[in-house]
């Protein structure tokens, strides 16, 4: 933006009958006549005269109009790189003379062109960014569904009553295949993604392999006439899960304007909540049914269909397009169509040159050890691992215990991860709300410092209710309490969508899908780690001691977090890219 100057003439009627403008964006703030140097006039006019030309309109004399002239109808000049029109021109390079101090608060000469130069820079046209926004969003919320399902369709068909097979009586190891073989299929699609199929396919097809893996496993679910043919489904669906963790918050970060990506991608985050809380929903629907277990895991179908439709209508990403050395003119209509008729042309003009001047080469998993992607790939491995060895799955896994302490009716321990389920919903509508105004930074270090506390908190009430201090113990178990909606709603605004979001916008294009995938691969496997451990952890140390060591890990996560992770609100990610070196 800094390298453009808006130029144009009109006649008027008045004193003088005709008005000029031909003025350098640093001479142009005196309200009074201002004189160019003869030299740099001449060029300036020379240049102003050859884009009039271009642009249709009546070349400018020499000199410059007067402040009277300036406020006459039709004759208002604008320059800025902040809010408006900033009609392409001819000029070299060396031409002109802008500065980033310049407020650009002058409406421009010329009509706005058709597609939104006359507004904002950053303004959204939310018609076409929502629509390309809700269909990888849609590959999050069926993620949180197999979350928000497991646990009723497992007690499904463990009833007798209600599982309508023979096999239902499954021992512990059983179960542990039906809850884990889709955790196994999203560690091998995350991957394979990794490896080779992120960068060949593209995100936006990428998706629509995990809409066909979320439809196929969702069937095979849903008519399993066997164990073996559920765990298959199982697996199928974790591949969905996979791909679809990998390429929904790259495909987002790619096509959002930045000035409202920070809040698309936690917002993706909203999406697997809500997700589970539907899930939670559907298994309180076929509790008592009969085999009401096929119908909750095959409805995820009909949403993978739309996943499968949407992205369809939608094109490949710009990036990806440009990386894949297809002509500028595709990635040029592909941006256009995401950003929509409503977005300033002249942004997207600015961020189609730096997608042009950005590498367009191709990396692999082993180009992320190079000297210059270190960090970044620090940055993006260690907040989705920091995101689950700090404490979230043991403080959800002892929170109904945490409740009945407090006097829950233990008879209803569904009703603890519904209350919970709504909070963190709640919580992630306020990161959504403030990740592109007070910032990625804030958000995280304030959010992982509440945690820090919380843990130690719940260690603290641990320690005190083992003791058998009655007199204490009430308090403490509502203390506790507090301190367990304390930690959710803080990881919910912290880690909870910033992981993701960071993932989705740290990494350089060259070896984005690679990193991305790296990262989802980090994510699942710590997961699983931690869920295959933690009652190890706990038989070893206790619950106090359990939640010590994890408000330890939240001490050092909050250090790493001060001193690598940089604020990118508000950047493409070709200058995040370029700050990072």
């Amino acid at each position: 933006a800094t390298n453009r100057m808006s130029v144009a003439t009109t006649s008027v009627t008045g004193s003088s009958g005709s008005a000029f403008t031909s003025l350098s964006a640093r001479n142009h703030r005196s309200a009074s006549c201002s004189v160019f140097s003869p030299a740099k006039n001449r060029s300036r006019v020379k240049n102003s005269s050859r884009f009039a030309q271009a642009e249709g309109v009546r070349a400018p004399l020499s000199g410059v109009s007067s402040s009277k002239n300036r406020d006459a109808r039709g004759i208002m000049l604008r320059h800025g790189h902040r809010y408006g029109n900033q009609p392409r021109s001819s000029m070299e390079p060396n031409d002109f003379e802008l500065d980033e101090s310049d407020s650009g608060d002058r409406v421009g000469l010329l009509p706005p062109r058709p597609g939104g130069e006359g507004g904002r820079p950053d303004q959204v046209d939310w018609r076409a960014t929502g629509f390309a926004f809700v269909f990888p969003a849609i590959g999050g919320l069926l993620f949180g569904w197999d979350i928000g399902t497991t646990s009723g369709a497992l007690t499904s068909i463990m009833d007798p009553n209600t599982s309508g097979v023979d096999w239902g009586a499954l021992d512990s190891f059983q179960q542990g295949m039906v809850v884990s073989t889709s955790l196994a299929g999203a560690l091998l699609a995350s991957a394979a993604a990794a490896v080779k199929v992120g960068d060949e396919l593209g995100s936006k097809k990428e998706l629509q392999l995990a809409a066909l893996f979320y439809g196929a496993g969702a069937v095979v679910q849903g008519i399993a006439p066997s164990l073996g043919v559920l765990v298959a489904g199982r697996f199928t669906y974790g591949l969905g899960i996979g791909f679809a963790m990998h390429a929904a918050p790259m495909y987002i970060a790619e096509t959002s304007p930045p000035s409202v990506r920070g809040l698309l991608i936690s917002l993706k985050e909203g999406f697997i909540v809500g997700g589970i809380m539907l899930g939670y929903l559907g298994s309180y629907l076929i509790f008592g049914q009969d085999e009401g277990w096929r119908s909750l895991l095959s409805t995820s179908a009909a949403a993978s269909v739309v996943l499968m439709l949407g992205m369809s209508r939608l094109p490949d990403s710009p990036r990806w397009l440009m990386q894949r050395g297809r002509p500028a003119s595709e990635a040029r209509a592909a941006l256009e169509q995401v950003r929509g008729k409503k977005a300033n042309r002249d942004s997207m003009d600015a961020e189609m040159m730096r997608m042009e001047s950005s590498d367009h080469r191709v990396g692999g998993v082993n180009e992320l050890f190079r000297r210059e992607n270190l960090r970044p790939l620090y940055i993006g491995i260690s907040v989705v691992l920091f995101q689950q060895i700090t404490g979230q799955p043991s403080v959800l896994y002892y929170a109904e215990q945490v409740f009945i302490n407090a006097g829950y009716d233990p008879a209803d321990g569904a009703g603890v991860a519904v209350i919970l389920g709504f909070f963190k919903l709640l919580m992630t509508g306020v990161a959504v709300a403030f990740v592109d105004t007070v910032g990625r930074r804030p958000l995280l270090l304030g959010g992982v410092g509440v945690m820090t506390l919380s843990v130690l908190t719940l260690g603290f009430c641990s320690e005190t209710m083992a003791s058998g201090d009655l007199a204490g113990t009430s308090f403490t178990a509502r203390a506790s309490v507090a301190a367990i909606f304390a930690y959710v709603g803080a990881y919910q605004v912290s880690f909870g969508p910033i992981a993701w979001l960071l993932v989705g916008e740290i990494f350089p294009q060259r070896v984005r899908s690679a990193a991305v995938g790296t990262a989802t691969l980090t994510n699942f496997f710590s997961n699983f780690l931690v869920s295959l451990y933690l009652p190890t952890l706990n038989e070893k140390f206790g619950t106090a001691g359990t939640y010590y060591v994890f408000s330890i890990m939240s001490v050092i996560a909050l250090s790493s977090i001060y001193l690598t992770v940089p604020e990118t609100k508000g950047k493409t990610l070709e200058e995040i890219e370029e700050s990072l070196k």
